[in-house]
Formats: structure tokens, C-alpha cells, sequence
């Protein structure tokens, strides 16, 4: 009998396989970075040939490193990046162009168009989704309009769409030979073409972006067996059998499945999700409502969501682009030597501001900059942004839930820092608790997968395997705290009204 599940983490710097047992303890992995293509400001494009090689890759490396095979694997989850943009050609299997980063800006004139009868908020009563160059509808709409010949090729039906797990399921499945175009109704909710009610595209806007529905993968649930690996001799007839976008996988993973329980995901962005049961919440805060997850044939669970577009890539924009740290981890150190953040707060605007804000004319700032501060406050002025975001989008869903939260749960890969955890506590001043397997998002699309193949056997078991590994309790005094915050608002609006027409 198969005791372990795999799952296919496919994150924006790098493709992960996560093998995991049965208590949701991690058992090996393997981790490939794919190269961050930046042809320009503003622009951020990945190679989904590079995507789907890796993704081969480390499912070799993390079965290895276990001593499996296909045999012991159960089922087979996917998680990935939600609003990155995958155009490819049906007969060949060719992309026609590299995938659109969720974080590129460049669709903004699409946004504008589009937002010109009706403003930002035109579908959101559908589909739970300002418009914004965030989402993957207008990726596609660029592609098609700015590929030589996409047009024609879509029109003739010739052309296939899907975020990264989309890409990576049809590949896994068989790609020309039989492959499956699917996505699951998490990463569905992120295009802007999904009726949030019905589960199903919505043909009157998909006309309004210029996207055939020809292109579009079916919507499936999170939690069914959509096919088996064909290819990948490695995985060859195992269930492909969960599939979550990443932050949803995250909260999944958290075992946070009722309504009123959340998390906070700390990644490249940073995420926070309110499950809000099977009641779907129009926000009036600047949140997104969006799809938490649906198992199978059970009812849909929707979630309010905080997307803040810099977080850990602020930490790698300091190491990568300034080097002002030769790895990660120094910057906490870097922190630790100062006391405060000597009157320096950074707002990393680098794609404009979301939540709860969405203002794409905000462009990255450093404000309160005096001859005091050195390359100290700076590594703690980018750990308390972090922070600052947070609270700005906490906030708001304490303002849409009309329930405080009272603790928020953490995962992510700067959930190791501890000064960033602890400044969280004392910016929220609620508990900040972090689990002791930190590696949520994978767990996440595993839970999905082990519990369609039965491997699992319901959410009472997935939730007995939740442990709390740290908690840390707030330790500023409030007025201190409001200062802090009222600082950061001030930095917030001169990040503002930055891009003009001939700006970008």
C-alpha cells in the first residue's frame, strides 16, 4: 500500500516537490530555482519550458532522496503561482510566448481600457475581482495582442491557456498526446473570467478581454483525480489528484477550513486569507473575494483575501539588486543591531500597492532617510514593511468580517525570522503562531490530493495533524504602536501618484 503523497509546489522563484506521510511530516524534497526574466521596468516573465523541465527535475531528486518510487506515491497535488500567464500552442506543445509573472505591470493601458465603462469595480460583482494588472485575464489579453499572429491562432482554436498548474497538469497528463486541460476552481478565481456563484467562465466577459473561450482549461474541483502521470516515467500512472493555488493551498494546509479562521502566507508576496464559509462576502474594504476551496461534489468555500505584492522579494531586491546583504538570512541580523528603524520606513511599491489600496500609479519609496540612518535601519525598515502591509490589510478584514481576529497563523519562508515575527505581534498587537510544519503550501495541495484517493480519510484527520510550533505575543505599548503606524500611513501617500503617462 502507497504511504506517502507528493506534491508539485510550482512557486515564482522556484518549482519544489515535497514528498509527505501520512501526519503531514515532510519526508524529502527537491527545490530547482528558474531564472526571474526582466526585459524591462515593469515587466517580469518566467520560461515555462525551464518551469516544466524542473518540475521533472525535483520530483526526481525528492523521490530519491526518499528511497521511492511510484509505487509508494498515493496521489500526486499541485500548487502553484495563481496569476501567472501561460499562452501555448495545442498541436506542439510550444509556448508562444514566456509566461507573464503575476507581478508584471505592463497590462495597465488594458486595465485602463477595460476600466473605462464601468471603472475597476466593473465585474467585481461577478467575479469578486477589481480590475488590475494582477490577474492573469489581462496577461492574456496582452499576449494575444502583442504576439505576431496569437490572434489568429486563438481564434482558430489553436491556442491553450492555463496558470502554472494548468501548464504543468496538461504536460504531466500526456501534453499532445492526451493531456488534460484542467485548473481547479482556486486558481479559476484568479483570471476575472470566473462567475464566483455558478463555478463557471463567463462567456459576456470573456468578450470584453478578447480571449476565446476555446483557450480555456475546464474548471474542476480542488480535490478529484483529473488524471495520471504519463509523462514522467518517474510518476508513471500515478493520480494527479489535488490542485490549490498557493495561498489557498497554504490555508488548506493550516487546516483553517471553517469560517472565521485564517493565515498569513510570507513568500515573495505576502497573503493573508479569511475562510468565510460558504458565504460569498463582497468586500467593501479593498479585499478580493475569491474561492478558499471546493472538495469534489461538497459545497464551495469562499475566502476575503489581502494580496500584498512585495514581501520576501523586497528582502532579494536588497540582496540581488542593491547588495546591500550577500544572503537572506543577514538581514535579520543586519536588524537586530539597531534598536529601531531609526525614522526610516520603506514602501516597496514596486508594482504599484494592492491591498487594501490598489493604486497602480504607487511606485517604491524610501522615505525619513537622514545622515543617522545606515544599511541597519534599512534591513529593519524592509522587515517592518512586511509588517506594515499586514496590519493595513488586517484591517480591512476585520472591517469586512465585522469580527476581530484574534490570533493569525502564520506560514511561509520568512516565518523563520524571528525579529519579523515578533515586530508582527507587537504592529497586529494579537498572537502570531507559526506550525510546526512551516511547509504549508505544499502540505496544502497534498491534503487535497491524499483525501481524493482516500489516503486521508476527512477534514477531522488533516486537522488532528495541525501543531503549534511558536507563538509570539505582542510586547509594544499601544501608543507607541499608533505612532509607528501613523508614520508609515505618511510613507504610504508619498508612494503615491508617481506614474504619469509618460512614467512607468
Amino acid at each position: 500500500m502507497a504511504e506517502y503523497v507528493l506534491s508539485i509546489d510550482q512557486g515564482t522563484t522556484s518549482s519544489r516537490a515535497i514528498i509527505f506521510d501520512h501526519a503531514g511530516t515532510v519526508v524529502a524534497s527537491g527545490q530547482k530555482e528558474h531564472e526571474q526574466i526582466l526585459p524591462r521596468a515593469g515587466w517580469v516573465e518566467h520560461d515555462p519550458v525551464e518551469i516544466w523541465q524542473n518540475v521533472q527535475e525535483v520530483i526526481g531528486l525528492a523521490l530519491t532522496r526518499a528511497h521511492l518510487t511510484r509505487h509508494d506515491i498515493a496521489g500526486v497535488g499541485i500548487t502553484n503561482q495563481r496569476e501567472t500567464a501561460v499562452v501555448w500552442d495545442r498541436g506542439t506543445g510550444e509556448p508562444v510566448y514566456n509566461a507573464i509573472v503575476w507581478q508584471d505591470t505592463r497590462t495597465q493601458e488594458i486595465v485602463d481600457r477595460l476600466a473605462a465603462d464601468g471603472g475597476i469595480d466593473r465585474f467585481a460583482d461577478v467575479v469578486g475581482l477589481p480590475l488590475a494588472t494582477y490577474f492573469s485575464g489581462t496577461k492574456i489579453a496582452w499576449i494575444l495582442e502583442n504576439v505576431d499572429g496569437a490572434r489568429e491562432r486563438a481564434d482558430a482554436g489553436e491556442l491553450m491557456f492555463g496558470t502554472t498548474d494548468s501548464w504543468v497538469l496538461w504536460n504531466l497528463t500526456g501534453g499532445i498526446s492526451g493531456g488534460v486541460h484542467a485548473t481547479d476552481v482556486t486558481n479559476a478565481s484568479r483570471t476575472m473570467f470566473m462567475d464566483l456563484e455558478t463555478l463557471q467562465w463567463r462567456e459576456d466577459i470573456l468578450e470584453a478581454f478578447g480571449v476565446p473561450a476555446s483557450m480555456m482549461p475546464e474548471i474542476r474541483s480542488s480535490s478529484e483525480v483529473y488524471g495520471t502521470a504519463e509523462n514522467s516515467s518517474l510518476l508513471r500512472e500515478t493520480p494527479i489528484a489535488g490542485i490549490l493555488g498557493d495561498q489557498q493551498a497554504a490555508t488548506f494546509g493550516q487546516a483553517a477550513f471553517q469560517a472565521g479562521e485564517s493565515k498569513n502566507t510570507y513568500g515573495t508576496g505576502c497573503f493573508l486569507i479569511f475562510n468565510t464559509g460558504e458565504e460569498i462576502v463582497r468586500s467593501k474594504n479593498g479585499l478580493l473575494t475569491t474561492v478558499g476551496y471546493k472538495l469534489g461534489d461538497a459545497p464551495t468555500h469562499y475566502a476575503l483575501e489581502g494580496s500584498i505584492a512585495v514581501a520576501g522579494s523586497l528582502i532579494q531586491w536588497l540582496r540581488d539588486q542593491l547588495g546591500l546583504i550577500s544572503s537572506a538570512p543577514e538581514v535579520e541580523e543586519l536588524a537586530r543591531r539597531v534598536e529601531d528603524n531609526g525614522g526610516v520606513y520603506i514602501v516597496p511599491a514596486f508594482s504599484g500597492l494592492f491591498t487594501p489600496y490598489w493604486r497602480p500609479d504607487a511606485r517604491g519609496a524610501i522615505v525619513g532617510l537622514t545622515r543617522f540612518a545606515n544599511r541597519n535601519h534599512i534591513a529593519r525598515a524592509a522587515l517592518e514593511a512586511v509588517a506594515f502591509q499586514t496590519r493595513d490589510v488586517l484591517e480591512a478584514v476585520n472591517a469586512d468580517a465585522e469580527v476581530e481576529l484574534k490570533e493569525l497563523k502564520v506560514d511561509g519562508g520568512m516565518v523563520a525570522n524571528d525579529a519579523l515575527m515578533q515586530f508582527q505581534a507587537d504592529v497586529l498587537g494579537v498572537c502570531v503562531v507559526r506550525p510546526k510544519v512551516a511547509e504549508t503550501t505544499a502540505l496544502g495541495a497534498a491534503y487535497a490530493a491524499g483525501l481524493a484517493v482516500g489516503f486521508w480519510k476527512d477534514l477531522d484527520a488533516l486537522s488532528a495533524n495541525w501543531q503549534e510550533d511558536r507563538r509570539w505575543e505582542p510586547t509594544m505599548e499601544p501608543a507607541e504602536r499608533d505612532r509607528q503606524l501613523r508614520l508609515w500611513r505618511k510613507a504610504v501617500t508619498r508612494s503615491m501618484d508617481w506614474v504619469d503617462d509618460d512614467v512607468r
